[in-house]
């Protein structure tokens, strides 16, 4: 009897493990990008390129090596195509890092993180990249353009981003929120309201990007209207002074990053659209003050 007990559980044993063993190699990629810290696909070969790209143009950049928001990402870029057709922008949108070299990125104005996460650049990539913005160039981040994923780029992260990422409600992660809107007087604010409600996911910072100098908050975000929570025994509440959206220059570069834009339906949101519309503006120099000599542009 106990022979016949002993193998249904070494039967059982079994049967778990290669249970586990396959959800293992099933998810591995996504076990890698959330919790081995990411991926490490470096493109050297760039894409192929348009013969002629209007200006001015953005070049909307999706790479992940670290988390990867499936179903935002493709929303957003509908979006900038969108944005880009109504302005008579010239777009390219790529995965590929190989794009940031000197040569190609002179042919645009400005570059959108769609929600890039990981260590995306090699060394030459990085240092095109930091070049094109302190010489003038636009940068506009989105939600996880600015998450914890890539510390390995200090530059990047107190330059561009201003501070750090620690974590984000799980319980519920999706939440209404009440975001005010402080800077009225950016382009990003035209059309939008004082005050609005909105889902997303909410980002939470080690400190205020406030008190980085040279960084002016575009919106905060209520804290009394959601859940902050804490997330692996960090406090995830930041109190009063919560930014959700913020603008700076970087060198010549005007550079807008924006917390939100977790789900697709953000990207369907016609406030939201507005903020991004006019963040893009900015950052391309076609309104709005700040970071004057961008590019050659008024």
């Amino acid at each position: 009897m106990i022979r016949k007990v002993l193998k249904a559980i070494g039967i059982v044993l079994a049967l778990a493990g290669l249970w586990l063993a396959f959800s293992v190699w099933r998810n591995w990629d996504t076990i890698q990008r959330v919790f081995l810290g990411g991926v490490k696909v470096y493109e050297t070969t760039a894409p192929a390129m348009p013969a002629t790209i209007s200006r001015p143009a953005i070049l909307v950049f999706s790479k992940t090596n670290g988390f990867r928001h499936e179903e935002a990402i493709p929303a957003a870029k509908e979006m900038f195509e969108r944005l880009a057709r109504e302005n008579g922008w010239g777009i390219f949108e790529t995965d590929n890092g190989a794009a940031f070299s000197p040569e190609i990125l002179s042919r645009f104005d400005a570059v959108i993180f769609n929600n890039v996460s990981g260590d995306v650049f090699t060394p030459d990539q990085r240092d095109a990249f930091k070049a094109f913005v302190l010489q003038g160039g636009g940068f506009v981040g989105l939600h996880a353009a600015g998450d914890n994923s890539h510390q390995a780029w200090d530059w990047y992260v107190k330059n561009i981003i201003g501070t750090q990422f620690v974590g984000h409600p799980m319980d519920p992660q999706f939440q209404q929120a009440r975001v005010t809107v402080e800077d009225r007087t950016h382009a990003a604010a035209q059309d939008l309201p004082s005050v609005w409600i909105r889902m997303d996911e909410w980002y939470s910072f080690d400190n205020s990007p406030r008190a980085t100098p040279g960084v002016t908050i575009f919106a905060t975000i209520d804290e009394t209207t959601y859940k902050p929570g804490s997330l692996t025994g960090t406090n995830l509440a930041m109190g009063k002074d919560h930014p959700i959206a913020w603008w700076r220059c970087a060198g010549k570069g005007r550079v807008f990053y924006s917390a939100m834009g977790h789900t697709a339906e953000s990207f369907a949101e016609p406030a939201y659209r507005r903020m991004l519309a006019g963040a893009t503006r900015w950052a391309l120099a076609i309104d709005g003050e700040g970071c004057r000599n961008n590019r050659g542009r008024p």
